[in-house]
């Protein structure tokens, strides 16, 4: 099967899940050199990328279902946190061979994914060579209106969406034959939920934004380096799961919340009399959102402890540091 035949077969008919804004938005797109594609009036276009790469992003052998849904997941998250609604995604595979019994249940899984998101895949790449796999997405918002990493101004709230270190949870289940596996943990390693839906509306209430990839610490400071602010956080305030209670010690639950990274929550700082109108007219926003620290006006992070504050390193995932991942 050659490359023409690859694409042909297995994404073709991924290029149909778009409704909304962008349901009339690609003019051309799988099958030209390039796709054409319309920007709705009074929308700013946000683009972002993504790459999983085999043996730093998951493991040989990884089902390639939950590829497809942990490459979507993590790409739209970004969109997620700039408030945008998803519109479009472009793909590059590189595959060490033309696998049909790799290709057909990641292809399947995308498309799921993709309807789930209501996105149109509108082109890509395919190339051979070891795994790897890059989703550059493409969403829509009202000009003026993204949420930025630069607006978070001292007094203002920090909050974060679901529940943190589950995702490291999961990620340790694959990594150590010690520990009993966790459907919940590891579905939240490999299939994250983007929070869209939550972005949008935080668009109205959230100062500053960010997706929890690198980790809470490390995501959170790049939203303090931008707006020129420092932050404290308080440990005992971090939304855990009662699943990564269960399964690992407080002490190592609160370590991987707030560094272990790829939960793809979002990060946001809210001012206390938007988070009061939040509570008040849409309590179901703000119920999924926890409250963990305060924007001020001193540089740097802190952790409140019973002792009191000390500097908070912004521990996380650098590609090129030359330490790996805090565990």
């Amino acid at each position: 099967m050659d490359e023409f035949a690859l694409i042909n077969r297995f994404f073709t008919s991924l290029g149909r899940h778009s409704h909304g804004s962008q349901a009339d938005t690609v003019i051309q797109g799988i099958g030209d050199d390039c796709a054409v594609l319309s920007v709705p009036s009074g929308q700013s276009l946000v683009v972002s990328i993504d790459t999983l790469v085999e043996g730093t992003h998951f493991v040989a052998g990884t089902d390639p279902a939950q590829l497809a849904w942990r490459l979507l997941g993590a790409s739209v998250s970004d969109l997620a946190a700039m408030g945008a609604e998803p519109a479009w995604v472009t793909l590059a595979l590189t595959l060490p061979a033309a696998d049909e019994s790799w290709l057909k249940p990641f292809s399947a899984a995308l498309g799921e994914g993709l309807a789930y998101y209501g996105i149109n895949l509108v082109g890509g790449d395919t190339t051979r060579g070891p795994l790897s796999l890059s989703a550059q997405v493409h969403g829509f918002v009202p000009h003026g209106a993204a949420l930025l990493r630069s607006g978070a101004r001292a007094g203002d709230l920090v909050c974060v969406s679901g529940t943190l270190g589950d995702s490291r949870g999961g990620l340790e289940c694959i990594l150590n034959a010690d520990i009993a596996a966790n459907d919940y943990l590891l579905d939240r390693f490999y299939r994250p939920t983007a929070r869209v839906s939550l972005g949008q509306h935080m668009r109205r209430y959230a100062t500053a934004a960010a997706d929890i990839s690198d980790g809470l610490l490390a995501d959170l400071q790049h939203i303090l380096t931008a707006s020129g602010v420092g932050a404290t956080v308080n440990p005992d305030l971090l939304p855990i799961s009662t699943q990564l209670a269960a399964h690992f010690d407080n002490e190592t639950a609160k370590r991987w919340a707030l560094s272990g990274g790829e939960d793809f929550e979002l990060c946001l700082t809210v001012a206390p009399e938007c988070w009061q109108v939040l509570c008040e007219k849409a309590p179901s926003l703000a119920a999924q959102l926890t409250v963990i620290g305060v924007v001020d006006t001193e540089p740097g992070l802190r952790l409140q402890t019973a002792e009191g504050t000390v500097s908070a390193a912004a521990a996380g995932f650098n590609h090129f540091a030359s330490e790996t991942r805090n565990s």
